[in-house]
């Protein structure tokens, strides 16, 4: 199976898990669409009871939910297995309140590869600082969510 095919093949075996992962099923959090090459995600959530807070909006915490883990698997996904990558830290930004249904978009591209593969070369740590914005279905700005992502090559095992 080429790599292209076994990414896809992950690309769609990976939506389907989140979208049945049951943190994600009582936020009200689906996964639209994985690209077949993994640069790509897009998520929304619905307004329900369970992620609605005191004033009837979306909670905070479920806005974050909905973002945290996605930029790190297209990371792990797009650099493959000679790398680590973890989350390291995350601000989010509350600039209007989500009134219903809210969507993120993330995208991996091969500038940004190629920049942590140039910075992570020597063995060292990199950190990215990566932002996605959640929109509500008209287009307007709800939240603004900053990532920092800890990357380095693993260490290689020496050949006896």
């Amino acid at each position: 199976m080429s790599d292209s095919r076994r990414l896809a093949r992950k690309a769609r075996m990976l939506r389907w898990l989140l979208n049945i992962y049951p943190p994600y099923l009582g936020a009200g959090i689906r996964v639209q669409q994985i690209s077949p090459d993994m640069s790509h995600i897009k998520v929304r959530m619905k307004l329900t009871r369970w992620n609605r807070n005191y004033v009837g909006t979306q909670f905070g915490g479920s806005l974050y939910s909905m973002v945290d883990p996605f930029y790190m698997l297209l990371l792990i996904e797009r650099l493959g297995s000679e790398y680590i990558v973890w989350d390291k830290a995350a601000s989010i930004d509350f600039i209007s309140p989500g009134k219903g249904p809210v969507y993120a978009e993330f995208n991996v591209d091969d500038a940004l590869l190629a920049e942590i593969r140039q910075q992570t070369a020597s063995g060292k740590k990199y950190l990215p600082r990566l932002q996605v914005d959640i929109r509500d279905g008209a287009g307007e700005l709800v939240a603004r969510v900053d990532k920092t992502l800890y990357v380095r090559l693993k260490p290689q095992v020496r050949q006896a």
